[in-house]
């Protein structure tokens, strides 16, 4: 299996070739087929003998690959789409073609050292100290995870270990924060927005001591502050949620996933003031800075506290305990890890910082040209002034059946994907724009259709 033959190598240029072409031909919107559909067409593929690499390629060409929509396309606007440049989906073949580990120093000292460098420019973006640091992990959710994991760590230390610990956040956090507290096994405290959608210092501060004298059993161990929902992208009061942590002397968590791309653009760079004084906080490179699936940015404000929380101890890994040396995988809830961080290092080596804060504003023009075209619209109707890169919206009289339909017409007719979603319990429909190929002529081509 390891021998490399002259089959292998010219199964290697066919896909090359086919990676090739799917970089320098626009890509296609497709859609997904029913299990059904897919083994009428391509029936079983694990044999015994085997298909040959040829064959199994041909496969996934022909029918697996077009049973995938294309997020990087210009006019998928549902969820939150990825699009990855160039040289990051280029970069991502170097990764696996050359199986670098990237869980600790000893094993991949070149792989670390540029992931580093990628977090510290991300931390720059926040205004952190030195003494940040933090790991690349499979996505938001995870990282997350092992944020509230680190927070609770030192709540621990902090009041002891006594109470039934609580995470206090936004009604409308992500759901990643819900599904973390069933996981560590801890409550929740979802805490009421303003009129504007925002997590503020009063309603906060109000809500935990209000909650607190009622349940003297009970402890919040972090408050969960958002920049940029995915609904909406709405930015939650950071400056004063870090007021009211400093307070209550919990960790503050800022869950950016999506909206935290946007410190590289220097048009929005203040809606984030605060976010310098997290203990914690993501950003998805594969979402807002053009980096492949799956890589998420954790870095805490002190990589020490990090460390503490995460470091597994082990006679096997006794070795890697060398203090001088930094090792990803004490970050986080993870041991083995691939070197995810690579692909956006690379990118963002090759294409210099600039590049990302050009392209993240022309995603934000794009946004506003947008919603004056909703607005424009004798049938449509503006949800809220965007805040970053999504835009929300109605169609008048419309029931959630008939954005449905509308929604699998979109998409059977491969002029694009947009999914309706919800809000105060009606259905809407949304943009998320962070492709920066999309142009205003894909918005005119989706709304021309309603």
């Amino acid at each position: 299996m390891h021998e490399f033959t002259a089959e292998v190598e010219a199964l290697a240029h066919e896909i090359l070739n086919y990676s090739l072409d799917r970089l320098r031909i626009d890509p296609p919107l497709d859609h997904p087929r029913s299990e059904a559909e897919l083994y009428a067409l391509v029936g079983q593929t694990i044999t015994g003998n085997g298909l040959g690499g040829h064959d199994a390629l041909g496969i996934f060409q022909k029918y697996l690959a077009t049973s995938c929509i294309s997020t990087d396309h210009p006019r998928y606007l549902a969820f939150i789409p990825s699009a990855p440049s160039e040289y990051a989906s280029l970069f991502d073949l170097v990764v696996a073609a050359t199986s670098l580990y990237g869980g600790s120093w000893l094993e991949g000292a070149g792989a670390v050292y540029a992931e580093n460098q990628a977090l510290r420019w991300i931390s720059d973006l926040a205004k952190f100290p030195e003494s940040a640091g933090g790991v690349f992990v499979q996505g938001g959710t995870v990282g997350n995870l092992s944020a509230l994991v680190a927070a609770r760590f030192h709540a621990k230390k902090e009041f002891g270990s006594s109470k039934r610990w609580v995470i206090a956040c936004s009604a409308d956090a992500h759901s990643s924060i819900a599904a973390a507290a069933d996981v560590m096994d801890v409550d929740t405290l979802p805490i009421k927005t303003d009129k504007d959608g925002k997590l503020i210092a009063a309603n906060a501060l109000a809500a935990i001591s209000k909650f607190e004298s009622k349940n003297p059993n009970h402890k919040v161990f972090v408050l969960v502050g958002t920049a940029g929902t995915t609904n909406l992208g709405i930015i939650d009061d950071l400056n004063g949620l870090a007021d009211v942590a400093g307070e209550l002397k919990i960790w503050f968590h800022v869950d950016g996933a999506y909206g935290l791309a946007a410190l590289a653009a220097p048009s929005v760079r203040e809606l984030f003031n605060g976010v310098e004084r997290a203990d914690s906080l993501i950003v998805d490179p594969h979402k807002w800075l053009f980096a492949p699936f799956d890589a998420c940015a954790l870095i805490y404000h002190d990589a020490a506290l990090g460390k503490a929380a995460h470091t597994q101890r082990a006679p096997y890994l006794e070795t890697l305990e060398d203090e001088s040396e930094f090792n990803p995988s004490d970050y986080a809830i993870q041991l083995t890890r691939r070197a995810r961080g690579l692909p956006f290092w690379f990118s963002l080596a090759a294409n210099g910082s600039a590049a990302y804060e050009d392209a993240i504003e022309k995603s934000l023009q794009i946004t506003r040209e947008a919603s004056e075209l909703i607005k424009a619209h004798p049938r449509l109707t503006l949800l809220c002034e965007p805040t970053l890169s999504i835009v929300a919206f109605t169609r008048d009289g419309w029931t959630l059946n008939e954005y449905q339909e509308w929604s699998d017409k979109l998409l059977a007719d491969q002029i694009g994907f947009v999914t309706p979603s919800s809000h105060e319990g009606l259905p809407i429909l949304r943009f998320a724009i962070v492709n920066p190929w999309t142009k205003i002529t894909d918005i005119q081509a989706i709304l021309a259709t309603l």
